[in-house]
């Protein structure tokens, strides 16, 4: 089952999957930020090489290209809130983004999920619901306007009781992703990947794809055609985009963006930023 609303640039869901198979799941990145409510069921929850065994009312926060998985650990039903909306949501009332640090300041799959000390899940259960619930159009787009305040509201004031922390990678995967991350758009490959952590090809995949649900170079493409849209959509040409984001045949960029993203970079380069 699978509800889903827009209100302009946010959109949000209610998913349920009664015998949900891990296979049907794959690690995705979004070019918005996410507050994803986990209801019920067994998972584990992959982000950027970080595992997070959700409990009931869970709640997680991604931000723009942070790579995210859930893996399904057992046969439960598996249900889910999801809500995702541009860093630049509240920029009317806060021009300062002081809203959406815990967004645009967190470290790399660092502090992603809020506990039950942190905050009061049951009432985000319910601002999940409601934003869901009407059947009055224009009293749906305004519940999730609202309600979507209030959550950042929420997720804000427990980031600014953390604090912004620096993170050292210290896992062997976690230097991994650090490293992918830090040369994206570079000559990389994965044998040289490989190579860089003493490790033969196959060892360093499986290394890799335990800790992001994805094979290296899928989640390689995916990072630089989330960053070449992002370009794209900032006014750059498509040929540009996809020189500075390490694709350096743009006809394979033309494909692999279409085959991705459902619609070419020429549609993308048309729309208004």
């Amino acid at each position: 089952m699978l509800n889903e609303y827009y209100s302009g640039d946010v959109y949000i869901r209610h998913a349920v999957d009664d015998c949900p198979d891990d296979k049907d799941f794959t690690m995705h990145i979004h070019e918005q930020c996410e507050i994803y409510f986990f209801v019920s069921g067994n998972v584990e929850y992959l982000v950027e090489g970080s595992k997070y065994l959700l409990d009931e009312n869970s709640l997680m926060i991604m931000h723009p290209a942070e790579a995210h998985k859930p893996r399904i650990i057992g046969s439960e039903r598996y249900e889910r809130y999801a809500i995702n909306f541009p860093t630049s949501f509240a920029n009317s009332i806060d021009p300062q983004g002081r809203l959406v640090k815990a967004f645009t300041e967190r470290s790399l799959g660092k502090n992603n999920m809020l506990s039950t000390s942190q905050t009061d899940m049951e009432l985000v259960h319910k601002l999940f619901e409601e934003m869901c619930r009407s059947d009055d159009d224009y009293d749906r787009q305004l519940t999730i306007r609202t309600h979507l305040f209030m959550l950042l509201d929420m997720i804000s004031r427990v980031y600014a009781e953390i604090g912004r922390a620096e993170y050292k990678p210290q896992s062997n995967s976690e230097k991994m992703i650090a490293y992918v991350n830090n040369h994206l758009f570079e000559e990389i490959s994965v044998p040289k990947l490989a190579e860089h952590f003493y490790l033969s090809p196959s060892q360093f995949s499986r290394v890799f794809r335990q800790a992001t649900g994805a094979a290296p170079w899928e989640y390689i493409t995916k990072k630089r055609l989330t960053a070449a849209k992002e370009k794209i959509r900032s006014g750059s040409s498509a040929q540009t985009a996809s020189e500075s984001c390490g694709f350096g045949d743009y006809s394979s960029f033309y494909r692999a963006y279409t085959k991705h993203f459902n619609r070419s970079p020429t549609d993308d380069n048309n729309k208004p930023s």
